[in-house]
């Protein structure tokens, strides 16, 4: 090994030491959207016990693809009984962004291992992926740069195989004339109710509730659109109030 070779190596792997601080901070730029990330896999897990399969088919399914889009898309297929070849061949076609995704990455991470690289590809995930090269969007060596993205994967990964397990067991205990619209719904709860963070969107949010359910009979579901159009004027209107009260308090 010449000396260049030497002071390289050391210059590739000054990113890959563990570093605590930056595990915190990727897991705390990616926790707001691991609701979200639940919130659809529950929704996923839903759909393949719906679909047909059986518990531990979706429970192996989640575990070894860890792809919604995909999995989602397979489905019908699945259930139609397609040739096997038309079921991969749709999955590889709905995930080829992560080419661009592991193009992206790899200039980062090309000197690991290809087992640390095989996993880290397994758990990346589209909004792990833009999050972390929005934090190092060039190549140059920082510490704490793996340690960054684990932050972000690993509870990515957890979040998505909660919601979907969640789902694969309650899907096979809900009636099945309660079909997927059960399975948005709960989606949309989970990710609403951490998104009320004052009590101008509590107040949004009762408000667009009542007008729902009052203005139900509009034709064209046009009800819906009126609560969410009056609820968003209900809750600005309350922060403006209460931003010139505390203006007048202060």
């Amino acid at each position: 090994m010449n000396a260049g070779e030497q002071a390289g190596q050391p210059t590739a792997a000054i990113g890959d030491a563990p570093d605590r601080a930056a595990w915190n901070e990727g897991f705390k730029t990616g926790l707001p959207t691991l609701f979200g990330i639940g919130a659809w896999g529950m929704v996923v897990g839903i759909a393949m016990v719906k679909s047909g399969l059986t518990v531990p088919q979706a429970l192996g399914m989640t575990l070894l693809v860890f792809a919604g889009s995909a999995q989602l898309a397979s489905l019908p297929l699945i259930a139609a009984q397609a040739p096997i070849w038309v079921i991969f061949a749709t999955a590889l076609v709905v995930n080829l962004r992560f080419v661009i995704f592991s193009a992206l990455l790899g200039p980062h991470f090309a000197h690991l291992p290809w087992k640390q690289r095989f996993y880290l590809g397994y758990i990346s995930g589209d909004l792990t992926v833009a999050l972390f090269l929005q934090r190092y969007p060039t190549l140059a060596p920082v510490a704490g740069k793996l340690s960054y993205l684990k932050g972000l994967m690993f509870p990515n990964w957890f979040a998505w195989q909660i919601g979907s397990l969640a789902g694969i067991f309650l899907g096979s205990a809900v009636p099945t004339e309660w079909g997927l619209g059960f399975a948005g719904t709960l989606a949309i709860l989970c990710i609403m109710v951490p998104l009320i963070i004052n009590h101008a969107a509590l107040c949004g949010v009762l408000v667009a509730g009542a007008i729902s359910v009052l203005a139900y009979d509009l034709p064209y579901k046009l009800g819906l659109l009126l609560a969410v159009l009056v609820g968003m004027v209900t809750a600005m209107a309350i922060e403006e109030t209460l931003a010139k009260v505390k203006v007048r308090r202060g």
